[in-house]
């Protein structure tokens, strides 16, 4: 190839990428775009602060995520918004004080820390004249909490590899997004991050970015919004991965808990699925190290290409002898120290789902 057919070659590659990163969102068939911020400042109660800056924070959200701008888009993330905080940036926790010390010393002992040691470290006079315990006893953020181990962690020598995993604070903002979820999804991320990631997710624009990526930045051939609202309690794919472990126990005949984790993730031993599905190789023509390899890509739409995913739910059709379903609520009982009743990922999905129709729902006539 000649240098000129070389350099037409990179601006033609150039111009197709730069296509590609200012492509517009796309619709489907019957949507019709809306203004987002307009949206937001429809939907939203009137009693809701900085309701300006609530729209434009998601209607930038959605702009840098190049999302589709649709009613039903912005209300999901106002139900999901609604429901984890009702609207508050930084939601007050009740008896937080309390709940902050029982986690503490739980994960104190999971990681073989005295709880003795712990306590009379905190006992430490903190940056704004109080002690890390007279701080921790009146908190009732958890943007608050993360602040006083976040305080702690740098001032005292060691703190991090003492006490840098007891941090009890793993969600936060608006929508209660994970903060392990923000660190792993900067890129793209439109404003200068204030110190860390952890705190800028305790922004009312950090926690709208992440939680609203968290929500619709990943394609899925879901039927309804439901199970996006499933997968965000759950993890990206849940719902379509306890479908896929239904047709597994029908195929198999091995009982599983419909969780939407194929795999253990971060570790090669296999998890109860893919036991399951290993019983299967022989119909499935597939090895025990292909269907590893194949169980792992359960995190991406690409799974539904493998073969372990199209010949598992062959079989488990042919046995059933009936159409079996994509998408499925995922059976898992929420956990957490705030958490004080029987709650599962399907009463949240189905809890938001509500609000989702009810916000489309108003100024409809």
């Amino acid at each position: 190839m000649t240098v000129n057919k070389q350099r037409a070659a990179l601006l033609l590659a150039a111009a197709v990428l730069a296509g590609c990163s200012s492509k517009a969102p796309e619709l489907k068939k019957g949507e019709k775009p809306v203004d987002v911020a307009q949206v937001v400042r429809q939907k939203m109660p009137a009693s809701v602060k900085d309701r300006d800056v609530w729209a434009q924070n998601i209607a930038k959200a959605f702009e840098g995520q190049k999302l589709a701008p649709t009613e039903e888009n912005v209300c999901s993330v106002l139900a999901v918004a609604q429901q984890e905080s009702n609207y508050q940036a930084d939601p007050p926790v009740p008896g937080l004080g309390k709940i902050a010390w029982q986690e503490i010393d739980r994960r104190a002992a999971r990681v073989h820390i005295p709880s003795f040691l712990v306590h009379t470290a905190l006992k430490i006079t903190s940056p704004d004249g109080k002690s890390y315990s007279e701080r921790l006893d009146k908190v009732q953020t958890e943007k608050q909490l993360s602040a006083i181990f976040d305080d702690f962690i740098n001032m005292v020598p060691m703190g991090q590899t003492l006490f840098g995993s007891l941090n009890p604070v793993h969600t936060g903002g608006p929508m209660q997004v994970s903060i392990a979820f923000a660190e792993a999804h900067t890129r793209g991320y439109p404003w200068k991050i204030d110190g860390t990631v952890r705190r800028e997710v305790f922004s009312l624009r950090g926690g709208l970015w992440f939680g609203t990526y968290h929500l619709l930045n990943y394609p899925a051939n879901y039927s309804a919004p439901l199970y996006r609202f499933a997968d965000f309690n759950a993890g990206w794919y849940a719902s379509r991965n306890a479908a896929f472990q239904s047709a597994v126990s029908k195929a198999s005949g091995v009982k599983l808990a419909l969780d939407g984790d194929v795999v253990l993730y971060g570790t090669d031993k296999p998890g109860s699925t893919e036991l399951a599905v290993r019983k299967l190789a022989d119909a499935l023509s597939l090895g025990e190290g292909e269907i590893h390899r194949q169980l792992q890509k359960g995190d991406s739409l690409a799974f539904e290409d493998t073969a372990v995913y199209k010949g598992v739910y062959k079989l488990a059709e042919a046995k059933s002898g009936r159409a079996l379903p994509r998408e499925m609520l995922p059976g898992i009982q929420l956990e957490s120290p705030k958490i004080t009743r029987n709650l599962t990922t399907a009463w949240f999905a189905k809890r938001v789902d509500e609000r989702r129709a009810r916000c489309m729902a108003l100024g409809q006539r």
